[in-house]
């Protein structure tokens, strides 16, 4: 039987200012933010590594330092964590750039501000299945009018519209925020500041190099001080 093996790295991308979730980022920054008794991205870290992911790299920004004094070199979670700095915001795009330079093998990329128990391995299968450049989750929503929703064709994404009327989305699934990633696709960004969603997705898109995963199952976004709280009320922390 052929044997799969695992994605190992995975890129977290945690630095923004936390802006939206004033005060409580005054002192704190929103990847260290507790919830359900563990920092936010603590929760991400520990669901990458219950899929066989044994190296992260964290990118920061805000409050580096307290990131990287809480979770050291990772050691203490069973995993080898490393940082890259932002000491000026550059994007997703960017941000995503700089932290996979050195990355010649797919690697898992999510945001560090949500939280989602994805089945990374289910994941990784659909996305050796399809030989895409980019498998991306998708989660359903009801209120589309708020996000960018995914046109599909099959099990390909083809396109993204922004914010579209509910009567008129392509469909009621959005980006939940966590993909498979060949680095070689991210040579189309530009240098520096860039956007991986316009710079990279809508131009592999058309060309039928995003391959859509359907995700079921727990999503909550932590970025303003209603989806916090949202999310404190109602997440389930993962076994």
């Amino acid at each position: 039987m052929l044997l799969i093996r695992m994605i190992e790295t995975a890129i977290i991308l945690a630095g923004g200012l936390g802006t939206r979730l004033k005060p409580l980022t005054d002192t704190i920054p929103k990847p260290l933010l507790p919830l359900k008794g563990k920092p936010i991205v603590q929760h991400t870290i520990e669901q990458l590594r219950k899929h066989g992911v044994k190296n992260i790299i964290l990118s920061i920004g805000y409050r580096a330092d307290q990131i990287k004094e809480y979770f050291g070199d990772g050691s203490n979670f069973g995993l080898n964590i490393s940082y890259i700095i932002e000491d000026s915001p550059l994007g997703t795009g960017g941000a995503v750039k700089m932290a996979a330079q050195e990355l010649t093998q797919p690697f898992i990329l999510t945001w560090g501000d949500e939280l989602k128990d994805i089945d990374y391995t289910a994941l990784h299968k659909s996305f050796l299945r399809n030989a895409p450049q980019v498998a991306m989750v998708l989660t359903e929503r009801e209120d589309v009018e708020n996000f960018g929703v995914a046109k599909l064709e099959e099990e390909k994404i083809i396109s993204f519209v922004e914010k579209p009327k509910r009567e008129d989305a392509p469909s009621n699934l959005i980006n939940a925020g966590a993909f498979i990633i060949e680095p070689d696709c991210l040579k189309m960004l530009p240098e520096g500041k860039s956007s991986l969603e316009k710079d990279c997705f809508e131009n592999l898109a058309p060309l039928g190099e995003i391959s859509a995963y359907h995700h079921i199952g727990q999503w909550y976004p932590t970025d303003t001080l209603e989806k916090y709280n949202n999310a404190n009320d109602n997440f389930k922390p993962l076994s």
